[in-house]
């Protein structure tokens, strides 16, 4: 083989020497369709559509994953849709997740344990869990804050209320329903004077499955138009409802 004959060979050899760490190079370096999937299952999305608009909220399954699987649940059983947001405090949370447009209120699972201490702040735009007074009542209440509210972190002497997600679209949205005409309706203050209708809450990126017929509340279930139900789960702290608690209680 003369020079210019081993020159071409050289340059033929030299793709195929490389090729297989370029491709293991890519392979590692390039995230996979497997690899996305599993990102998006760690921070699944869901999407609110209501009667004053739509907003997303993006759950943290690392840092709060009993309550992030405990909401998901509710979210593809339907629970949410066709209730209201009954409680709305300028300034500080909007709610909802636990009464019908007649403030009935539906039938839910199990409380939950307190994730409050996840390193999760309440801040604005993150959404946590109502609950009453016991720090481990949170069942399928949720709020958004609409400001920063480091009132309803934890401490060392209390529990705080947990943090799950954040809301990545439609914060205009929540603004705009944070300064609706509210009032007292069957009891409950802060109330919506025109019910914001949750019409569905779904996974994004997930097929809806048809949603089941709510259950009737139990015969002994205390009705929304109880001013006690009304601070049942709720992120002041069982004080005053329409009075952002600066310290919930315990």
């Amino acid at each position: 083989m003369n020079a210019s004959t081993m020159r071409i060979a050289q340059r033929h050899q030299v793709p195929g020497r490389y090729l297989v760490p370029l491709l293991t190079a890519l392979a590692f370096g390039m995230p996979s369709g497997a690899n996305a999937q599993q990102a998006s299952s760690l921070e699944p999305k869901v999407r609110f559509e209501t009667s004053a608009g739509d907003f997303v909220i993006q759950l943290d399954t690392v840092r709060a994953p009993l309550t992030a699987e405990n909401f998901l649940r509710y979210v593809r059983d339907g629970f949410y849709d066709g209730l209201i947001l009954h409680r709305v405090v300028a300034n500080f949370v909007v709610q909802g997740g636990g009464y019908l447009p007649d403030l009935k209120a539906r039938t839910t699972r199990a409380s939950i344990a307190n994730e409050s201490g996840n390193g999760l702040p309440n801040q604005r735009g993150s959404v946590g869990m109502a609950r009453g007074e016991s720090p481990h009542s949170a069942t399928s209440q949720f709020y958004v804050n609409v400001k920063d509210n480091p009132g309803l972190n934890p401490l060392p002497s209390r529990w705080g209320y947990a943090v799950f997600g954040q809301v990545v679209e439609g914060m205009d949205v929540i603004d705009r329903i944070a300064y609706v005409p509210t009032g007292e309706r069957a009891g409950i203050t802060d109330t919506p004077l025109q019910p914001i209708v949750v019409r569905r809450a779904s996974v994004v990126g997930e097929m809806a499955a048809p949603a089941a017929a709510p259950e009737p509340p139990p015969a002994d279930t205390p009705a929304a138009g109880d001013a006690g139900e009304s601070r049942k789960e709720d992120p002041a702290g069982g004080g005053d409802p329409g009075k952002p608690a600066a310290d919930p209680e315990t």
